[in-house]
């Protein structure tokens, strides 16, 4: 089920009866990403895939990336009715909750954070530049061998082509503006003096092929948390929960305390 939240500007899809936990996607991809993992987990939570701003329904919003935060902290307080709710966040979902825990304290319980960090290196910075300047030159379909390889490893797109073409179909459907700001963002982003505010217990996972974000941003980014444990997922790049959904859910598991039987 759909609902529009923070006043009918976040589109999110609604499963599950428990405790609210939130998965926010990644830039590269769109919320069909979680779509694996979902029924196990909304068999013990409230599940809220919101569409981030300027994907799919949910409207865009300028002022980088506070700005996306506090739609979706706004987007919380509504399905949440107030109550603190986990949230996980992968890639640019990630650092949407990292920034939304920093500017609004005690909006999560517990967060998740996967592939993602604090800070790019200067060449992660470069490519995100790049990125931005080509797409805009040339439009998304220039790049998208690019961004399928920060997704996945190349083994596994060899392997698995009807799921690498519904990727590359999710990738093109999204909005060249929308792409190009979060790009900008990304590549300006250093919350490595913030960190230590926030305090709730905090899961730092990274998939040890992960191009995108590359593991030692997962290590600094679990250094600078008060609260965090660093989990790598063996064999997976950007996206784990499409790559291995029952791993996935396995190095969750004990953090949310959860049992669950997902498909590999």
């Amino acid at each position: 089920m759909d609902r529009l939240l923070a006043n009918r500007t976040v589109n999110a899809a609604l499963s599950g009866d428990g405790p609210p936990l939130f998965l926010f996607h990644s830039l590269l991809s769109d919320r069909a990403s979680f779509d694996a993992i979902v029924p196990e987990l909304a068999g013990s939570f409230q599940t809220i895939v919101p569409e981030l701003p300027g994907f799919g329904r949910s409207s865009a919003v300028e002022g980088g990336l506070a700005a996306i935060a506090d739609r979706m902290a706004d987007a919380v307080h509504d399905a949440a009715d107030g109550t603190p709710a986990i949230v996980l966040g992968n890639g640019y979902g990630g650092f949407v909750a990292l920034q939304m825990a920093i500017s609004h304290p005690g909006i999560a319980s517990r967060l998740i954070l996967a592939d993602c960090g604090a800070a790019f290196s200067e060449p992660g910075r470069e490519a995100f530049r790049n990125m931005a300047r080509v797409s805009r030159e040339k439009g998304l379909a220039a790049i998208t061998d690019i961004a399928m390889r920060r997704l996945f490893a190349p083994d596994f797109q060899a392997q698995h082509p009807a799921l690498m073409q519904d990727r590359r179909d999710a990738f093109l459907r999204t909005d060249l503006n929308v792409f190009c700001a979060a790009c900008d963002a990304l590549a300006s982003l250093d919350l490595r003096a913030e960190l230590r505010s926030v305090t709730v217990p905090t899961l730092v996972m990274v998939g040890e092929q992960d191009e995108a974000t590359p593991p030692p941003m997962s290590y600094e980014l679990a250094g600078g948390l008060p609260r965090a444990r660093l989990r790598v997922i063996p064999g997976c790049a950007h996206v784990p929960q499409l790559q291995s959904p029952k791993l996935f859910l396995d190095t969750i598991g004990d953090f949310l305390a959860v049992k669950h039987n997902a498909p590999a």
